[in-house]
């Protein structure tokens, strides 16, 4: 066994938008309005990036700081968990197979993507290397499955804020990069309320002011 190298990957968040006071999602969230009422300016940070404007096939485009924030990442994911909201907006059981998520033929994961649910459907293959898998018996199935999926790679938890929370609640993120807006929501959905971060062996390591917002990286450290 001497020499033998053992690699866990991480179960890490990316690029998550936060206002100043601790919301990531506006209220009233609707097939119109998926962030809810506010809720994309937490997202005005990325919308000026050279990696954006290559995600929508599109020149130009800010190469700072913000930039170079968002391409991380996407750097080493071997697999993401999403929740059945940044899916799509679908509710209760599916009607049909008509719904194939927010981004089109194409989605930006390139990589097997495991969608929490209630509901049972098919994997859903899609152009561009991303699978959805429909993940029925909880957050810790997802994760197992994702490990699997991802090998060495890490596992990205892609949102929303309700399946963040499950999984730190848990204890399962071992690194958070959060992208702190300079504005305030003051209502939706709560990033952190009742979650002591600190007693749960959450640290901030590193902070970096990017062009349009902070960048704030939390990782646990027990």
């Amino acid at each position: 066994m001497s020499g033998e190298r053992i690699v866990v990957s991480k179960v890490r968040v990316q690029s998550f938008g936060v206002s100043l006071d601790g919301y990531s999602a506006g209220p009233n969230q609707s097939l119109d309005n998926p962030l809810g009422v506010g809720g994309p300016e937490l997202m005005e940070w990325f919308f000026s990036t050279r990696m954006w404007r290559q995600m929508h096939a599109l020149d130009g485009g800010e190469t700072g700081v913000d930039n170079e924030m968002a391409e991380k990442g996407f750097v080493g994911v071997g697999a993401w968990i999403l929740g059945r909201n940044m899916f799509g907006p679908v509710r209760g059981p599916w009607p049909d197979d008509s719904w194939k998520g927010w981004w089109g033929d194409e989605p930006p994961y390139h990589v097997p993507a495991f969608v929490l649910t209630h509901h049972p459907r098919p994997p859903l293959e899609m152009k561009g290397g991303t699978t959805f898998h429909f993940v029925t018996d909880g957050i810790h199935a997802a994760l197992e499955q994702a490990r699997a999926a991802a090998g060495e790679r890490d596992i990205r938890i892609g949102g929303g804020v309700a399946t963040i929370r499950q999984y730190l609640q848990a204890r399962l993120i071992d690194e958070l990069h959060l992208v702190m807006r300079p504005m305030l929501l003051g209502s939706g959905e709560h990033l952190t309320h009742d979650l002591n971060l600190r007693a749960m062996g959450y640290e901030c390591t590193q902070h970096i002011a990017g062009e349009r917002a902070w960048h704030v990286i939390l990782q646990k450290q027990s």
